[in-house]
């Protein structure tokens, strides 16, 4: 069986006035369904470029990159945008719309996806619940605390029943008790049959990843 994702020799070189900066280099692994993956490394070592790359946010200099046996980097704009409502990002910074309330923030994904908008908001309240944040549906981001904004991020992603989420520094503006049950989140105990889905972490705080 193909692993979920797969990476090989993987370069990524920006160009600037004072010369390359290689912020990834020559990387090669496999994610393999069901796998909880870190990436760990000091700041500005390149993590989040490289959790960029999987979803070609940010596109390679060379290398590869196979969700399954599709090479993304082969893939028409039009087979990439499908290929990405499989693959669920959670942001650093939430990246939430102040002007929608929590409910609406996590149907928005599914109403751009097409799904009827009971079914949505139905499925959003589940996640919701998942996150333990049902009470907060008409709640709007800037009545919230870092750590339920993140959740309300997470249930966004969940939402969509992605195949794959990848996480850039989600937990890195966190109190260590937000943190760790922001990361026992990523478990998805109640949302997801066990080993169903594949989760990649760039992480920078090494005492984290034995919550992991």
């Amino acid at each position: 069986m193909e692993p979920m994702i797969r990476v090989e020799h993987l370069n990524k070189v920006f160009q600037s006035s004072a010369g390359n900066v290689i912020a990834a280099d020559d990387i090669s692994f496999s994610i393999e369904r069901g796998d909880i993956f870190g990436i760990i490394g000091l700041s500005g070592a390149g993590k989040s470029t490289l959790v960029r790359c999987l979803n070609l946010l940010e596109r390679p200099s060379s290398g590869n990159i196979y969700i399954g046996e599709k090479s993304l980097l082969n893939l028409s704009e039009k087979e990439l945008r499908m290929q990405r409502q499989k693959i669920g990002m959670i942001f650093q910074h939430f990246n939430l719309l102040m002007q929608r309330n929590v409910l609406d923030n996590v149907c928005f994904p599914l109403e751009i996806a097409g799904i009827n908008k009971r079914k949505a908001r139905e499925r959003a309240l589940e996640m919701l619940r998942t996150v333990g944040l049902e009470d907060k549906a008409k709640a709007y981001p800037s009545q919230l605390s870092g750590g339920q904004k993140q959740r309300v991020a997470i249930a966004r992603v969940l939402a969509g029943n992605p195949e794959i989420v990848l996480c850039d520094e989600a937990t890195s503006a966190l109190d260590p008790q937000t943190t760790k049950s922001i990361l026992s989140l990523l478990e998805f105990p109640q949302s997801y049959p066990q080993g169903t889905k594949s989760v990649a972490l760039n992480i920078h705080n090494f005492q984290k990843m034995p919550q992991i």
